[in-house]
This record gives structure tokens, C-alpha cells and sequence, in this order.
């Protein structure tokens, strides 16, 4: 199961592309407010109903996924509870995708160590990571991290690919009629 973590601010396109990609591709999605409301709000004024809440959640999940925007990531970042599962995932050695912003909630909680990173241009000082990388996605290890907006839908294949299998990736990305190889 991914875990896809929202705050208020967050950025639409890069919570709802990995969400539907993944759940396309049949995995299954629990999206997760970090506040005590189901009930959360864009960055562009978009509302979004979690699943759950953070503090109601359940059980453990074999990846957690963070949209940037803004102030959402700063949310993120801010979150005690978040920052301790983000912990505790690492040490039982799970999976992290993070886009835009949301790289450096990782590299805040020293995920990125070791491993190369791309996030949002003028936010890579904040990776604490061994590499920044200016690439649309990097997958490095456990972490898959991008770039932005633009980049969300081949951030979600690449998930996909690292859960479900390339083959997997490329028969959705086909039956969507996206054209880019995706290497």
C-alpha cells in the first residue's frame, strides 16, 4: 500500500496524478490528511477528501508519497507525527517518493543521505542528499523524488514501474496514450 500524505496547501496535480496512476495500475492508495479534518484544501483551492487521518491511521504502508506545494510541504515538514512514521518507515526499510518541495521534507528528516535527489529548482540545498540532480525524476535506492507540476506524471509511472513492474508502467502509460520512453 502507498501512503500519500496531504496538508493544507499541498499541490493539486502532484497528490491526484500518483494517486490515480497508482490505482490504475492496481495498487492500492490510502490518502492520509496529516490534520484532524479528512477535509483538505489545495493550494489552488481544490478540496480533497482523505481516506483517513493521520492519527486514525492504521497498519503500515510499503511506500510514502509526498505532493509539494505551498505552504503544504512547510506542513508536512512541521508535522511531529509525520516526521516519527517518516522515521520509523525508513527503519523497517520502506519506500519514499516525494515531488516539487516535499524532497526536502525527506531531506529535513535525513532520507536523502547517501542518495541523489531532484526537487523544485532553488530548493536542492535543502536535499541533504550525496547528489542533486537536475532531472524530471531520479530514482535512487528507496526514494523516488521530481521535480514539479509538469513532471507528476512520469514521476507516477516511475512508482508504478518500482512497485508493480516496467512492463506494468509501460501497458498504462500506452493505454493513456503517453508517448515518452520511459528509459
Amino acid at each position: 500500500m502507498v501512503t500519500v500524505f496531504l496538508a493544507d496547501g499541498f499541490e493539486e496535480i502532484e497528490a491526484c496524478t500518483p494517486i490515480d496512476i497508482l490505482r490504475r495500475g492496481g495498487v492500492e492508495v490510502c490518502v492520509c490528511s496529516i490534520s484532524d479534518s479528512l477535509k483538505v484544501t489545495g493550494a489552488h483551492g481544490i478540496v480533497f477528501y482523505a481516506d483517513t487521518t493521520l492519527s486514525r491511521l492504521q497498519g503500515e504502508e510499503d511506500m510514502i508519497l509526498l505532493p509539494g506545494g505551498m505552504p503544504g510541504t512547510l506542513r508536512l515538514k512541521e508535522s511531529e507525527a509525520l516526521k516519527e512514521r517518516i522515521l520509523r518507515h525508513r527503519e523497517k526499510g520502506g519506500l519514499f517518493a516525494a515531488i516539487c518541495a516535499a524532497p526536502t521534507v525527506l531531506g529535513a528528516h535525513g532520507i536523502l543521505q547517501g542518495r541523489r535527489a531532484t526537487c523544485y529548482p532553488g530548493m536542492e540545498s535543502e536535499l541533504n542528499c550525496l547528489q542533486a540532480v537536475d532531472a524530471p525524476v531520479v530514482v535512487s535506492e528507496d526514494c523516488i523524488t521530481s521535480r514539479g507540476a509538469g513532471t507528476a506524471f512520469l514521476f507516477s509511472l516511475r512508482i508504478l514501474e518500482r512497485l508493480k513492474g516496467k512492463e506494468a508502467a509501460l501497458s498504462l502509460a500506452r493505454s493513456m496514450c503517453f508517448e515518452e520512453d520511459l528509459g
